[in-house]
């Protein structure tokens, strides 16, 4: 049997020459979260109820399309690619109806994948459940399957959705999150994780809902993965492994008290119901709501306002016909009732509630249920359930397990669920640049560090200055590793979402063209990931259709490192200084004629119809702040690494028991922007080294061959420095990314 690709050994990644694997990754695309036919980015209001006669072909992009992308992709350094697609897309037709036809085109993606040297693991997504409850993920008929009416959702506020807000544009920033905290996301999720314990009445095909929506969801994920494994070229060699579910959420489970926001519930924006207020909203009564807004110290109380469904329920009507679908509904779920009223929760005949503590305890043990207790018993079963079914078809896959998000990790060590080839996958985000849009580079909070219980007062986690919000990121991110490793065991560690908002500023960059704000965000990002110890990550997002006017096209998101509206990176920086100099050592390949063959003229890029206001300045996105250097393949182990983007200055440290070999030397790749091969400096502790521009990999990067010698080794290498996040200006601009991988696809091709 042939070595794999890329496999697990204790809590590194090793390649077939046993080197340790650095994973620089990205998540492959955000537009897959909507349909192609018809089009539905959350801002369109048309046929957005046609859930059941969607395709979602062409997602991530076209294979004609697909070349371009990948090379962009690869030029910038990325190895890994964390594939999204959703529930939807596969099963939007109806229960066991599979969308063969997008399947193959998946296939075709990833065998085209293949030429360009990528890892891919697959990311089931989900946000807040489904398009139909304000987010991505599920198909439709899931909500008709749990007795929910999503065209009753506007006026029950039971989920607050773009595509039916009033204005799109006008749909407040990251209010989206919030659903999980609505009426439709409760009880869903409550019901696809404990609905045996917490709603038994809710059978459908002889099953508890529990098991119906997980059968599904599972079913439909092993089907692609065996799809997968009999085309026969992919498996291992491209997929090498599968994500549990994003950011899985408990909905009703270990509420204490219904009557309340619990007090672990960080995140209201806008009317935010307790409990019991979304249930008699969703019931058609009228509630006072308490209004919340987001400010620089997280969310603050900023009044009250009165949501009157007029007589409107969230649940499906009593005369709906269940046979649309197909399936059986029990008759001792009776619809056009409150599910917790039959459940003995509230009496509606007068509003009373009867069982405030109805989700407080494990209706098996009598134990309290906390978060931690959630994740234990019915995160860790539904995953299970997963891993079964996807290794079952694909026995070397490797699980990425994420626990809900910043919550305790699932205590597994030491246990059968203690797996050898799993990955702790969580995710982090800059919660006050997320939630503001804004880059404050005075002051930040440590949100995991209060999270935690590590200080007395919320004042002692806020630290000032940007050295130190540097830091602040970077002992978070190093604190979720090792909490990781504290309870599920020794395992690799890859932050599977990390990024920031582009917009920032009421999107002054895209007026000016001035991304100085966005570059030190993401810099700041980046600091943190290379000093936490961390295995790797997949940075969110690319997203293909992205522009300054409606940005990912999705709930007001602005992630994605790339744009219509903007220009891709020029592949050398015209040098401050003439004073540079050459490296120690010489160049061995001859790049002369590639450089002359990159140059060359090519095709436009295209661009969106986005106004003059914010298209007229575009920029480069950040770019020199991602597009960074990084540890491709490491003889021995990482000891540490990291790029100073301001000084330009990426350094390396290893150890290894044995010296380099000559077909096994530690890789980096040198991003040509920040590393011209007529102006870095390179120095080493030991033996010799080489910069070459090639396609070993399928596409052209730049990269540093180094062989050493044995034990503990350093490297050290100099580019050109340069101002961040301003344009170079169109005298010097070389050709950018985009033109130069069209012109190598081409060639390659």
């Amino acid at each position: 049997m042939a070595p794999l690709r890329l496999r697990i050994e204790g809590r590194t990644f090793r390649d077939t020459k046993n080197r340790e694997v650095t994973l620089r990754g990205i998540n492959v695309a955000g537009d897959s979260k909507f349909p192609t036919s018809p089009s539905l980015p959350s801002n369109q209001p048309e046929h957005f109820y046609e859930g059941d006669n969607v395709s979602f072909l062409d997602r991530p992009f076209s294979i004609d399309e697909a070349h371009v992308h990948f090379s962009r992709l690869k030029r910038w350094g990325y190895t890994l690619i964390r594939y999204i697609f959703t529930w939807e897309a596969v099963e939007h037709a109806g229960p066991g109806q599979y969308d063969e036809e997008w399947i193959d085109h998946t296939i075709k993606v990833l065998r085209l994948v293949k030429s360009y040297g990528f890892y891919i693991f697959m990311d089931p997504h989900q946000d807040v459940w489904s398009r139909f409850t304000g987010g991505s993920g599920a198909p439709m008929w899931t909500l008709y399957a749990c007795g929910i009416n999503p065209r009753a959702f506007p006026g029950t506020q039971a989920a607050w959705v773009q595509n039916t807000y009033p204005n799109p544009a006008e749909y407040p920033k990251m209010i989206w999150a919030t659903n999980y905290t609505r009426l439709a996301c409760q009880m869903i999720f409550t019901m696809f994780f404990a609905g045996k314990e917490f709603v038994p009445k809710a059978i459908i095909d002889g099953k508890n809902i529990q098991d119906y929506l997980q059968d599904h969801f599972v079913g439909a994920c092993r089907h692609i993965s065996l799809r997968i494994k009999e085309a026969g070229d992919l498996e291992n060699d491209v997929v090498i492994g599968w994500e549990s579910m994003n950011e899985p959420n408990r909905g009703l489970i270990g509420f204490q008290d219904i009557t309340a926001i619990p007090p672990e519930q960080k995140l209201q924006k806008g009317p935010s119901p307790t409990a019991w207020q979304a249930i008699l909203t969703g019931s058609g009564r009228s509630c006072e709501i308490d209004t919340w807004e987001f400010g620089g110290l997280g969310p603050y109380k900023s009044g009250s306002t009165l949501v009157d469904p007029e007589g409107e329920m969230a649940w499906l009507p009593a005369d709906y016909d269940d046979s649309r679908y197909g399936w059986k509904r029990d008759p001792g779920w009776k619809l056009g009732e409150c599910i917790w009223a039959q459940h003995g929760l509230w009496d509606p005949s007068s509003d009373t509630l009867l069982k405030k503590d109805y989700f407080a305890k494990d209706p098996e043990s009598g134990r309290k249920i906390d978060y931690e207790y959630f994740t234990n018993k019915w995160f860790m079963s539904y995953y299970r359930r997963h891993r079964e079914a996807i290794t079952s078809v694909h026995s070397d896959a490797i699980m990425f397990c994420q626990p809900p998000v910043l919550e305790i990790p699932p205590s597994i060590k030491g246990t059968e669920d203690d797996d050898p080839n799993m990955v702790f996958s969580p995710h982090f985000y800059d919660g006050v640049t997320l939630m503001m849009k804004k880059w404050n580079r005075y002051w930040n909070v440590d949100v995991f560090g209060l999270l935690r219980g590590r200080y007395l007062s919320p004042a002692f986690a806020i630290k000032v200055g940007e050295t130190a919000i540097r830091n602040c990121f970077r002992d978070q991110l190093s604190a979720i590793r090792r909490e990781g490793t504290e309870y599920m065991g020794n395992h690799p560690c890859v932050f599977t979402e990390i990024g920031i908002p582009f917009d920032m500023d009421n999107k002054y960059a895209y007026k000016t063209g001035d991304y100085s704000s966005q570059s030190a965000a993401m810099d700041a990002n980046h600091f943190a990931l290379e000093g936490c110890g961390a295995n790797g990550y997949t940075l969110w997002v690319y997203t293909v259709m992205n522009n300054h006017a409606w940005g990912d096209m999705w709930n007001g998101e602005d992630l994605s490192i790339f744009s219509l509206d903007d220009r891709p990176l020029p592949l050398t920086p015209k040098p401050n200084s003439g004073d540079q100099k050459t490296p120690s050592t010489s160049i061995t390949s001859d790049d002369r004629d590639l450089k002359q063959s990159l140059s060359t003229p090519s095709l436009s890029l295209q661009r969106s119809n986005t106004s003059a206001e914010l298209g007229s300045n575009p920029g480069y996105r950040a770019a020199e702040a991602y597009v960074r250097p990084s540890s491709i393949a490491t003889v021995g182990h990482v000891i540490s690494y990291g790029f100073d983007l301001r000084n330009c200055t990426f350094t390396l440290a290893l150890e290894c028991d044995e010296a380099a070999t000559e077909d096994a030397p530690t890789e980096v790749f040198l991003p040509e922007f920040h590393f011209p091969r007529d102006g870095s400096e390179v120095e080493v502790s030991s033996g010799r080294w080489t910069i070459s521009v090639d396609d070993s990999d399928g596409g052209m990067i730049q990269r540093l061959r180094w062989w050493h010698d044995q034990g503990k080794q350093s490297l050290t290498v100099k580019g050109v420095k340069r101002r961040q996040g301003t344009s170079l200006g169109e005298e010097d601009e070389a050709p950018g990314y985009l033109e130069q991988c069209r012109q190598i696809g081409c060639q390659l091709m």
